[in-house]
This record gives structure tokens, sequence and C-alpha cells, in this order.
């Protein structure tokens, strides 16, 4: 079988106008990157890339879709900020009516048979059912041909779903952000990909390129937290965001090994937050000043060798 190649885009909120730059720089270095990808995955924003990447949309594109969404989608009223305390900051409205002129009605499977990609986001699903069980669960949206497939799922409602984060929007159709599942979606590329019932790919013919949203380290000192809610509530979601981000950075590197795998991951000069759309202008210069040569390389020399 010939090389197997999966992109994996993190999330990110705002941060993913970051990655979409890094996209675009890598694009114009290496412009049959993406139309020589089988596989896209992208999760909460990331989704919003790798749909789009998948739909055939330039990466270029992708920086201003990017930026729509900081000055539209992530722009608060005067009503939001008085009934924040009670309900989502910005309207998941914006998002999805934002993606609809791109996407239309266009369902996953659309994107397997017109556009010949394969693709994967996930979401939570808060009221789903497990063995007849109903219970909240993992959703991993997917047009492989197989088992629990999602070929009739429209587009934008897979985006809009997976990018529904808790606090900053409401639910959308029953479900929130796919950064709860899996922020770095790479391990689940992985592992779809070589399922025997929907990718069925072997392991040693498989690429994956995974790009993250740029990282800003923390720590917290010291060797007691004798610590409650309230202190462990202002850490414990990007800890737990992270932790999950680091796993399947590791989990990938021990299957696929630096000739399979590689990851884009810069440290970013200053923390961003995932709704600070006033720092787009610095999030674009950040990303033109990332060494991208040795991704670029690794492309070159690994992604697409047959």
């Amino acid at each position: 079988m010939s090389t197997f190649r999966i992109l994996s885009i993190d999330g990110g909120g705002i941060r993913s106008l970051y990655t979409a730059v890094l996209l675009n720089r890598i694009a114009e270095q290496v412009p049959s990157i993406f139309e020589q990808t089988q596989f896209f995955a992208g999760s909460s924003t990331g989704s919003i890339l790798s749909m789009g990447l998948a739909f055939g949309l330039p990466a270029a594109e992708l920086v201003e879709i990017m930026r729509a969404y900081g000055q539209v989608v992530l722009h608060k009223s005067l009503a939001q900020n008085i009934g924040q305390v009670i309900s989502a900051k910005f309207n998941i409205m914006d998002l999805h009516k934002l993606m609809t002129p791109y996407f239309g009605a266009a369902v996953l499977l659309d994107l397997a048979k017109r556009h010949s990609k394969n693709v994967l986001t996930p979401a939570f699903d808060l009221d789903g059912k497990i063995d007849d069980v109903r219970t909240w669960k993992p959703k991993i949206f997917h047009n492989f041909t197989g088992p629990q497939a999602d070929e009739g799922e429209m587009v934008v409602d897979v985006v809009t779903r997976s990018c529904a984060m808790p606090i900053e929007f409401a639910s959308y159709q029953g479900y929130i952000d796919g950064s709860i599942v899996a922020a770095n979606p790479s391990m689940l590329a992985l592992t779809q990909a070589i399922d025997r019932e929907t990718g069925r790919q072997n392991l040693p013919n498989i690429r994956l390129l995974s790009i993250s949203s740029g990282y800003f380290p923390r720590f917290i000192g010291g060797t007691e937290h004798d610590w409650g809610l309230g202190r462990w509530s202002f850490v414990l979601s990007p800890l737990m965001i992270d932790s999950q981000m680091g796993i399947s950075n590791y989990q990938c590197q021990q299957l696929l090994g630096p000739l399979r795998y590689q990851r884009l991951a810069p440290l970013l000069p200053k923390p961003v937050g995932t709704t600070d759309a006033d720092q787009m202008p610095e999030l674009m210069e950040f990303a033109k000043e990332v060494d991208i040569e040795p991704t670029v390389e690794w492309i070159q020399r690994r992604y697409l060798a047959d």
C-alpha cells in the first residue's frame, strides 16, 4: 500500500489564526501538501481549518476566515456583557452563519466522493446513548465508510458542534466543544486510520503531521497544594487540556517514531487566550517568525515520500 498522509490540527479558539498563518507559510513552500493529504483531522476551531482544507479552500483564505471569526464571532453585544454570568459570552449562531457560505449544504460524504478526502472531528454529546443507556459521551464524526460513519452529517453542523466551547458559547444541537474530547486530535486520527473496519491502513504506511495553535508554558511551584475548589477552578481546565494534548503527542511519537510523525508546536512569546481577539495582529506576527524549515524539510523528505 502507498503512503497514507494525515494532517491533524489542534483547537485553540482565536489562536487558530496563528495556525492558519503557519499552514499558509507551509503551503507557500510545499504547494502540493494539502492536495496529497488524504485525511484531515481537526478539533474545535481546528475543525474549521481541517474541513476547509479538505474542502479545497486555500490556506490564505483560511487566514481570512479566522480573522472574521475574531471580528464577527468573538464580538460581544452589551446584552451579552450584562448576561454572561448566566449565559454564554458569544452567540454560537454567529459561527454557524460565518461558515455557511463556505460549506453550504455539503455533507461529510461529499468530502469523500467529490474531493477524495477523509475527515474526522470530535465533539461531546451531552445526551447520547451507549448500549441503550442514556449518557453523555464523546462523539467522533468521520466520513470513512464503515461502522458509525457520519456521511450524512452537514459539514457546517459538525464544525459548529466542535467549536461550542462551554461558557464561551451555548451548546449546538446538544453538543459541546471537541477540545473536551481531544484538543489535539492526532491520536484519534491515527486510531481511525488503522481501524480494520474503517481506515484500513497499515501503521508503517502512515505519515502524520500534527500542528498546534502554539503554547505558553505554565507551572505551579511548590510541592504541597492543599487547595479546594476555589483555587483549583482557575487552573484545572487548562491543566487537563494541556495534559491530554501532551499524551496524544507522546502516543503518536511512540507508535510512529520521528520518520513518520512530526509535530509543529511553537512556543508563543506571550500568553494568548482562546477568545483574545484583540491579539490577532500579534498572533499573525508571531506565526510569521516561527522557524518552519525543519517541518518543511520533514514534509518534503518523509511526509510526501511514496
